[in-house]
């Protein structure tokens, strides 16, 4: 069973909106999934990859998440930073 706990740090990139979610399961680890969103109103088209790695740390899920996402859409991997 899984407990809710969802954390966006979205990251805006030309037409993509790239957004980490993350869940904390009931082992304490977290699983992180990416929404990859593009276009507005009716033509809005949102994503969602499910990851498969589990992390101990939520900071770690949310920068693998966001990396993923960046790769997906064909950009580098986000810069370390120290504000999550």
């Amino acid at each position: 069973m899984y407990r809710k706990h969802c954390i966006k740090h979205s990251i805006e990139i030309g037409k993509y909106l790239v957004s980490p979610l993350i869940k904390q399961l009931d082992d304490g680890l977290f699983a992180p999934s990416v929404s990859i969103r593009t276009g507005r109103g009716s033509a809005t088209h949102d994503r969602v990859l499910r990851l498969t790695p589990r992390f101990d740390s939520l900071n770690d899920a949310i920068r693998y998440a966001t990396d993923e996402g960046l790769r997906w859409i064909g950009m580098p991997a986000a810069p370390l930073s120290s504000q999550h």
